[in-house]
């Protein structure tokens, strides 16, 4: 089905920051197959662990205990804060469980029909749950009518959240992104998350964070969340980076939401099967032993004091991010950059209309991060201009 709008480009090989197409063309990598492949391309140790595990054991299914699934379980749990955890296959899946978590939570106080409070500008997956979720009218275009039980509200707006959970009873969690990646890169103030909690704590609400493109390392924590102080969600849910690649989600919990689901409630045939398991591990392991968190914020703040220099003084211009998270915004939309960006061996993404969005693997070195920004920098100043012209004329 023609659900994706493709670039005329394949990859044939990928090696750390870099992918190769057909003829031995190489590309700096700046997106990380949209924040997943944070450890680069063809991680050794990632590749060993896919083989090692392949030729011992892939699948089973949920119906028997999974050794490694526990393992993972126990690693994710002890690095959040978090009490349980369950696995599926993506970022979608994991939010779709956080929904019913939320959903089954409210019926266990009472609430015949349960409102989850979510964003603008949100991105929560393409389900008829999380489409409905997800703050964009596009997403949702088309595939109405959509899931009932889900009241929007401005980002980074405390004062609305609060009339909200007033205004409706039947609340029963607050569900966001601690950075909204596909809205734009957008970072709440620093004390927007302790503000939601404590919100959440007060009203007997889940805070559900999705942190499936901010986990696992991106913006120089394991999690989003623990850049604040004394904040741990009831419910997180992760996917993306924490394969590398290789399919794996995860919703966790605390002791909030414990005991709300049971036996029969949900499921997932391949979820936390011990070949995505395996990977995960590996992931986890590698990103802790290579201190890979201490080399992204160090990286992260030189990148953005080099975008500064060279678009700072640009009318217009806005530079965000957090960690390995970047977006920049025009005054004008910009999609266009992408191609541009692809002529010149740089694989970048837009997003929001009008924001540039780079999300490079931890593995990326100076020289090529170098390269990266000498590269955007010099498409973005050359486009500015050339819509100033036509502005004009």
């Amino acid at each position: 089905m023609p659900t994706y709008g493709r670039l005329d480009i394949a990859f044939e090989k990928g090696e750390g920051a870099w992918l190769y197409d057909a003829k031995g063309e190489r590309y700096l990598d700046a997106l990380s197959g949209i924040a997943v492949c944070n450890l680069g391309h063809s991680h050794p140790a990632v590749t060993r662990a896919i083989c090692d595990q392949a030729q011992t054991l892939i699948h089973t299914s949920n119906i028997y205990q999974v050794p490694l699934q526990a393992q993972l379980a126990d690693k994710l749990t002890t690095l959040s804060g978090m009490s349980q955890a369950f696995f599926c296959n993506s970022g979608a899946e994991a939010n779709e469980a956080a929904i019913k978590v939320a959903r089954k939570y409210g019926h266990s106080r009472g609430i015949n029909k349960p409102v989850i409070i979510v964003m603008d500008g949100s991105f929560h997956g393409r389900t008829m749950a999380t489409l409905t979720a997800t703050g964009n009218p596009k997403v949702h275009a088309g595939f109405e009518p959509l899931v009932s039980g889900f009241v929007r509200v401005p980002y980074n707006d405390i004062d609305a959240l609060r009339m909200a959970i007033s205004h409706w009873p039947e609340a029963v969690a607050v569900m966001l992104e601690p950075v909204q990646g596909e809205g734009g890169v957008k970072v709440p103030d620093s004390d927007y998350l302790a503000a939601v909690r404590a919100l959440c704590t007060q009203r007997k609400l889940l805070m559900m964070l999705d942190e499936v493109q901010t986990g696992v390392g991106r913006t120089g924590k394991w999690f989003a969340y623990q850049h604040a102080d004394d904040v741990i969600p009831d419910v997180l849910t992760l996917a993306k980076g924490l394969g590398n690649g290789f399919p794996i989600g995860a919703c966790l919990i605390t002791k909030a939401a414990m005991g709300v689901m049971e036996a029969g409630n949900h499921g997932s045939t391949f979820g936390g099967n011990p070949l995505a398991c395996r990977v995960a591990l590996t992931v986890l392991r590698v990103i802790e032993s290579n201190s890979l968190m201490p080399h992204v914020n160090l990286m992260s703040s030189q990148i953005v004091s080099a975008f500064d220099d060279a678009l700072g003084d640009i009318e217009g211009i806005k530079i965000r991010s957090h960690g390995f998270m970047f977006g920049i915004e025009l005054p004008y939309p910009c999609a266009e950059l992408v191609q541009q960006a692809l002529d010149k061996k740089l694989l970048i993404n837009v997003t929001a209309g009008n924001v540039i969005r780079l999300l490079p693997p931890f593995v990326m070195s100076a020289s090529e991060a170098n390269l990266m920004v000498t590269t955007v920098s010099d498409l973005v100043t050359t486009f500015v201009a050339s819509q100033a012209i036509e502005s004009v004329a």
